[in-house]
């Protein structure tokens, strides 16, 4: 194969041949790893010819791969009409417009296809709050639910603490609680507590289930959680609970009922975690080659050998998912009028349950990650896989579509981590460095479709984590299909002087927050806590990174000061005075023209310390700082009561 043939192969799957740095400067992807990120990818599926889902937009004309001729259309609602498939250019056929979203059939005499019509915009936030409570503007929390509190929880939050701070949240005026993800961990092996790194997005992380309140441990007032030895507590007590289910007729019975209505993803998933603990919690493909194949007679004759403790990992995620239930509904009960927003990670681990139990939807041999920048100029690997966008379409995007139902069966709405992942993901080969891949580009014309037809089907806000590098034209598409960007205090500047823009001047469809879970707490930031921690992620801060701190928190006073946060023409607080400023930052964002402000409990609290610091593993105790008091202990201190009663008065 010469380097034209290469680069045009390259072309066809979707590989792009060129990228952009953050400075603007252009790179050109080497030959070898065009090379590598084809064979990656394997031979081309026959299947995308003629896929079994198409999409289209509600109204418009719908072309596709076919022959001309007489088609039954079934819509979902059962109704049947007949329409007829004329002939149009490039082998394609076009079918007069379906006006109702939904998924419905289409149907001749060799061929059944479902054709997923999208409205033309999400469920926003402007439309939960008109169906609601009728006001323009709304607030809300962001938490980790790893770190919340309640008395007897043995060390990690759970799903009940979540509720007792959403009743509590409500109550005080929000209108929606942002969650850390809450998808499947790996219970065999705790040491991976990383919501961002899951074995299945679309599986729940069954440690966050209730469990009996117990007499209080070490652990519980611990500030730091202790995942291994917490996780073995609670499962404990959990096969306590399923052992008392099992006596149960009517308990048994609704476990039943729940199993046959999860299908074959519950199932697999069970499975996946029997044999991951059977083996010593090592990675699937280190398993003997006869397990690897989920639907092999291997694995067959396993889950019938082990059906007691499959039916085990069955039950954490039936028990999860009806305190996930009760929290969304605690929060919608207290007023808010869209409650619990999950978290939906990037990617998932390559050695989890997604990538074991769906093989034809997955990229294998390939890594996730982000190209080299400033901070990163050997870029990032994130250790994490993701769909193929052969295998989405030759799949009938049913893993998609099951992730985004999974994450908006019990929510008011969704964030989707890095959303530029709907258009394209940089990927590397593995092992060769993050500095070595390209972008891959990702059907996102068919993906905001779904996209926009689960959200309104599900009366759903979407969120997507929009920060950083996006492709050209992609926030316009963002922006078209009500998909609500985030608005960070940090990044919100402009011109050469890096002033802050004015909260008046934030995009009204978006989200506002004073910060991220990757980024630093009002109070670090000003403190300069960040600064100090950058030797752990091996970028010392220098004596400059000091001064333009220092300069940097002037130009913040004075858009507080402008805005109205701080009485005008006071001098900033010392960078010991973080409550000061937390206040202000607080009262600035509240300006913020977003229909939606979502606060970080850590901000809320005055907290210094972020709960993730990117580029450290063991350096920072990243996704381990616990709360040590319950929700309403919290929120009735001083300090935190005044910026609800402030937030509750500036958004109504």
């Amino acid at each position: 194969m010469n380097d034209d043939d290469l680069r045009a192969i390259a072309a066809a799957r979707g590989i792009e041949r060129t990228w952009q740095d953050v400075g603007g400067q252009w790179h050109e992807v080497a030959l070898d790893t065009l090379r590598a990120i084809i064979a990656a990818l394997g031979a081309d599926d026959a299947a995308l010819t003629k896929p079994n889902l198409i999409t289209a937009d509600a109204g418009c004309d719908i072309t596709f791969t076919g022959r001309p001729g007489l088609y039954r259309l079934q819509y979902e609602n059962g109704a049947i009409e007949d329409r007829i498939a004329e002939q149009w250019p490039h082998n394609l056929v076009r079918l007069p417009p379906i006006n109702v979203p939904g998924y419905h059939r289409l149907i001749n005499d060799d061929r059944s296809i479902t054709i997923a019509v999208a409205p033309p915009r999400c469920w926003t936030i402007e439309d939960a709050l008109a169906a609601s409570s009728g006001s323009q503007k709304a607030w809300g929390l962001a938490a980790q639910i790893y770190a919340l509190h309640r008395p007897g929880d043995g060390g990690i939050g759970d799903f009940a603490a979540l509720a007792h701070l959403a009743h509590h949240a409500g109550h005080e005026g929000a209108a929606a609680l942002a969650l850390s993800p809450v998808h499947a961990a790996f219970s065999a092996e705790p040491g991976k507590f990383s919501p961002y790194s899951p074995s299945s997005r679309v599986l729940l992380n069954g440690l966050y289930g209730v469990t009996n309140p117990a007499a209080p441990t070490p652990a519980e007032a611990a500030s730091l959680i202790d995942w291994p030895a917490s996780t073995l507590h609670r499962l404990a007590q959990l096969r306590r609970q399923y052992e008392t289910l099992l006596q149960d007729h009517q308990a048994r019975s609704a476990f039943a009922d729940y199993r046959r209505a999860r299908g074959d993803a519950l199932q697999r998933h069970a499975i996946f975690e029997a044999i991951h603990a059977a083996y010593g919690a090592i990675g699937w493909r280190d398993w003997p080659a006869a397990l690897h194949d989920p639907a092999g007679p291997a694995v067959a004759a396993f889950a019938a050998d082990h059906e007691a403790e499959i039916g085990f990992h069955a039950f954490l995620q039936f028990h999860a998912e009806a305190g996930l239930q009760a929290a969304q509904e605690s929060a919608r009960n207290a007023g808010m009028a869209i409650g619990l927003i999950t978290d939906l990670a990037v990617g998932t681990d390559h050695g989890g349950s997604d990538s074991w139990g769906r093989p034809g939807e997955m990229l294998a041999g390939l890594s996730i990650g982000a190209p080299p920048d400033f901070f990163n100029p050997r870029g990032q690997d994130w250790g994490l896989t993701n769909f193929s966008p052969q295998g989405m379409v030759s799949q009938g995007f049913a893993g998609f579509i099951d992730m985004l139902r999974a994450a908006l069966r019990h929510a008011g709405g969704v964030r989707m981590d890095h959303v530029m992942g709907l258009a394209r993901l940089w990927v590397t080969p593995i092992g060769a460095g993050a500095a070595h891949g390209a972008y891959l580009r990702y059907p996102q014309t068919d993906l905001l479709r779904l996209v926009r037809l689960e959200s309104q089907r599900h009366r759903a806000i979407i969120l997507g984590e929009d920060l950083g590098t996006l492709p050209h034209g992609f926030r316009a598409a963002l922006d078209d299909a009500g998909i609500a960007g985030l608005r960070i205090l940090w990044f919100e500047r402009e011109g050469d002087a890096g002033a802050f823009v004015s909260p008046h001047h934030w995009t009204k469809n978006a989200v506002a927050m004073s910060s991220t879970h990757d980024l630093p707490t009002i109070a670090g930031w000003w403190r300069g806590n960040d600064l100090a921690l950058r030797a752990l992620a091996g970028h010392p801060a220098t004596e400059h990174d000091e001064q333009l701190r220092a300069h940097d928190r002037d130009l913040l006073w004075q858009a507080f000061c402008e805005s109205g946060a701080a009485p005008a023409s006071t001098p900033a607080p010392a960078p010991a005075e973080s409550d000061s400023a937390t206040d202000a930052a607080i009262r600035h964002i509240t300006e913020a023209q977003c229909d939606l402000l979502l606060l970080p409990l850590e901000d809320l609290l005055g907290l210094a310390e972020q709960p993730n610091l990117p580029g450290t593993i063991d350096e920072h105790p990243n996704w381990r700082r616990r709360l040590t008091a319950p929700a309403e202990d919290l929120l009735a201190a001083p300090a935190p009561a005044a910026r609800l009663a402030w937030l509750a008065q500036s958004r109504s």
